[in-house]
């Protein structure tokens, strides 16, 4: 398990260092995103996301299921133009929160059950001419199973093996001495992860439009993490089934 995982406080600076730097840059190259414009993120955590998006001037809102983490979102976000909010979305009546010009989950829908049903509930909070942003690795990219969250040094380390049997992934994080509550993580993300191509069909579905998507072989993110700068990937990301293992980190714009 890397320091990270540990110390929210460096997590929470990775996520507001690479927002600033990419995703509010992408996010303008379709949408206007300065003072006055509001901003939904759906799983805040800590609200590292957010941070660029309040300097900017946005008037924010975030949302998450983690008290904990919420809490410590508003200790460190302080009085800006920020409210974070400890609830399921689902219960939240669209009526109770302004509609917004950019909803986004940056590392969220993978870990999201029902993503048919999610994606076409959350274009209720958007204004007519809003957009949203979805940042997410594709379940078979090296590390779609999350496994470096394992404490097994050589596991956390290994790619790939999450996309094995269910029962021989299992036997595996079982033997190198895996809790059984980090191993219910790693399974419900087998159950929750999400390909590129699902992914694109169901946006399909629910008759969305793609203003514009992104296939990274080098996730912007890990510039902040390993010093490696982001890189696209070309032609292989034409290739639907092989896209998923070369792209690390797949970003897409969407608006009804």
């Amino acid at each position: 398990m890397q320091e990270r995982h540990l110390n929210r406080d460096i997590y929470f600076n990775e996520q507001s260092v690479t927002t600033a730097k990419y995703v509010i840059p992408y996010i303008r190259e379709v949408k206007a995103v300065d003072e006055g414009t509001t901003v939904l993120e759906v799983g805040c955590g800590e609200g590292g996301n957010l941070e660029p998006f309040c300097r900017a001037g946005c008037r924010c809102v975030g949302i998450d299921l983690d008290g904990a983490k919420i809490r410590l979102g508003r200790s460190r976000l302080g009085p800006a133009n920020v409210s974070l909010i400890c609830r399921d979305i689902y219960e939240v009546d669209p009526q109770e929160l302004p509609a917004f010009d950019v909803i986004f989950l940056r590392d969220v829908i993978e870990h999201i059950h029902n993503q048919e049903r999610f994606i076409g509930f959350i274009r209720r909070f958007l204004k007519d001419d809003g957009v949203i942003f979805f940042a997410f690795p594709p379940w078979r990219m090296p590390f779609g199973g999350h496994q470096q969250i394992i404490p097994n040094r050589f596991l956390s380390r290994l790619p790939f093996f999450h996309i094995l049997p269910k029962t021989l992934y299992k036997w595996i994080l079982t033997g190198g001495g895996v809790s059984e509550d980090c191993i219910a993580s790693l399974l419900e993300i087998k159950q929750t992860g999400i390909s590129v191509h699902r992914f694109n069909r169901i946006v399909r579905m629910h008759q969305y439009r793609v203003l514009k998507k992104t296939d990274w072989f080098i996730n912007p993110n890990y510039e902040v993490k390993f010093g490696l700068k982001p890189r696209k990937l070309y032609v292989l990301n034409r290739v639907p089934f092989l896209r998923d293992f070369f792209t690390t980190c797949y970003y897409c714009i969407i608006k009804p």
